[in-house]
Order: structure tokens, then sequence, then C-alpha cells
């Protein structure tokens, strides 16, 4: 667990967690449980690997009636939106991914600001992804740009990626005031949330580079998530509760910037892959006859 959470609020919050039985919701879980009053959702109560996620709710909020749904977002003082459907027999980015298959993923986030701000939730903390911006690294790692920042126009080259990019714009035109009152609204871009096994990388040094720079840790990614949720102001220099921080750790190869996150809520994260990754970067990417320089 991070050494640098925040000072819990004087009030345990009602926090609403969608996609509780995921992967990224198995690592914020250990926190939230400590700091918060959960209601989890899913549209199943096992994980993975078959295993009971305690205290999930059943309920698709793609096809959930708004009854069901207004029923949920009630008492809620931030929503955390990792829900997300995934046709099947198909890959995060595949060839085969077509329109028709992201597009329940773009419904399904429009529900939740909705009855977030019809319930008078104060935040919704989405996760988006770096393929939000992955068109990008055709031009950033071979150093054509040094750093791509959420100030960058988001652009993708895959379905995934731009329903993440739908997700963005959907949460900003909440934030604005268009319906009423300003719907506090973080894109969360997550980047390579899982440790980094060398021995998938064995001769692809630029993957391995990749990985390296793309990398969080577990705490880190809590830390993120936590500041999020609880940062007092989030509004960007138009008064919009609006920010987008890219998911990443303390990372010496970064190639997406955290500036911002780092301003507006106080991240500070922990781990960098450099020094975490220490002896395979040297095995992988250093020692004589391997094809990798620093950076």
């Amino acid at each position: 667990m991070s050494s640098r959470l925040p000072t819990p609020p004087s009030r345990r919050l009602h926090v609403l967690l969608t996609g509780a039985t995921g992967y990224i919701a198995s690592q914020l879980l250990p926190v939230f449980r400590e700091r918060y009053e959960l209601r989890l959702v899913d549209v199943r109560g096992e994980n993975a690997r078959g295993e009971r996620v305690e205290g999930v709710e059943i309920a698709d909020l793609v096809d959930a009636e708004d009854a069901r749904l207004r029923a949920l977002f009630q008492t809620i003082d931030a929503v955390v939106h990792l829900g997300y459907y995934r046709p099947p027999n198909l890959g995060v980015t595949g060839e085969g991914k077509r329109y028709v298959d992201e597009r329940p993923n773009v419904d399904m986030a429009e529900r939740v600001y909705r009855h977030a701000l019809d319930a008078g939730v104060g935040r919704v903390v989405v996760a988006s992804s770096n393929h939000a911006a992955d068109w990008y690294e055709r031009i950033v790692h071979p150093r054509q740009v040094e750093i791509i920042g959420p100030e960058h126009l988001p652009k993708s080259d895959n379905y995934y990626g731009w329903a993440k990019i739908a997700y963005e714009a959907l949460g900003f035109t909440y934030a604005s005031g268009a319906f009423g009152r300003k719907l506090g609204v973080v894109q969360v871009r997550i980047g390579a949330p899982r440790e980094i096994e060398a021995a998938q990388f064995e001769g692809k040094p630029a993957a391995y580079k990749r990985d390296l720079g793309a990398y969080i840790s577990q705490r880190d990614l809590q830390q993120l998530f936590v500041r999020s949720i609880e940062a007092e102001r989030i509004e960007d220099e138009w008064d919009v509760p609006f920010q987008i921080f890219y998911g990443i750790s303390n990372n010496t190869r970064a190639f997406w910037s955290i500036a911002n996150a780092r301003r507006v809520i106080g991240y500070a994260p922990e781990d960098d892959s450099e020094v975490r990754y220490a002896t395979d970067i040297q095995r992988l990417l250093i020692s004589p006859g391997n094809a990798g320089r620093v950076g």
C-alpha cells in the first residue's frame, strides 16, 4: 500500500465502484475497503479466476432499467467507473473489433454520468486508457516529439481508443454545467498496470522500453485513484471540474506527462520502473550485444 496516501476525509465517503470484479478493481479494493463505504456493482460476482468478490451487487449498467440505476446511485459521494463490456472472442485492440462492439461502452459511460448528475454525486472517476492517445506512439518513440500530455488532442487508431475518447468527451460535457450543475469528472488514462515479465520481451527491446515507460505499480495506481476521488478541487483554468491524468509511475522512461496530476491533486508516485526492474534492464537492454540505449 502507498505510504503517500492523503489523510482520509473526516467522514467515510460513500463510493460506487462499477466493474468491481475486474483486474483494476482488484488492485484498488484493498485500499478502498479501508477508506470508503462501498457499493460494488458488476455483471457477475466472481473474478476471472472464479473467486467470489465480497459484496458485489449484480447489475448490467447497459441494459438495466433506469429505476434500478437510480437506486444504485442514491447516497453516493463519488463513482469510480471501471465497468467494461468486452465483446466475446475479441482482444482489446484487435483488428476484428468494430464500432458496434465498443458502442455499448460509450452508452454505459453516458448512463453513469447522467445518473451521477441526477443523484447529486460530487465526482466521477473513470478508467480511461492510454489508448485514447495511442496514435502518438508512432511519433514519440522515434523522438519526433519528446512527451505527450493530456493537453494534446486525443488521437487513436483503433475502436477501443475511440471509445475512451468518447468517454472523455462526454465527461467534459457533464462537467461543463450544460445540464444544470457541474459534475466533477476525472479521466485516468491507465498505462501498463501489471508487473513486467522480462521473459515476454526477449529480443523485443522496443516493446520492453515501451512498457517500462507505461508502467504503474499497484500502490501508485491506488494513490492516483484515491487522490482523484478525494482532492478538494479539480477545476481547470476555466473553472470546469474536469481533468485527464496519465496513470503511470515516476518512470525514468516515461513518454506521457503526469505534471498536471502532480499539480492538481498532489500525485506523488513512489515507484520507477528503471529501479524496480534494474536487473532485467541490465540484461535485456544494456549488456553488450543487446540493442537498447537508455530512453
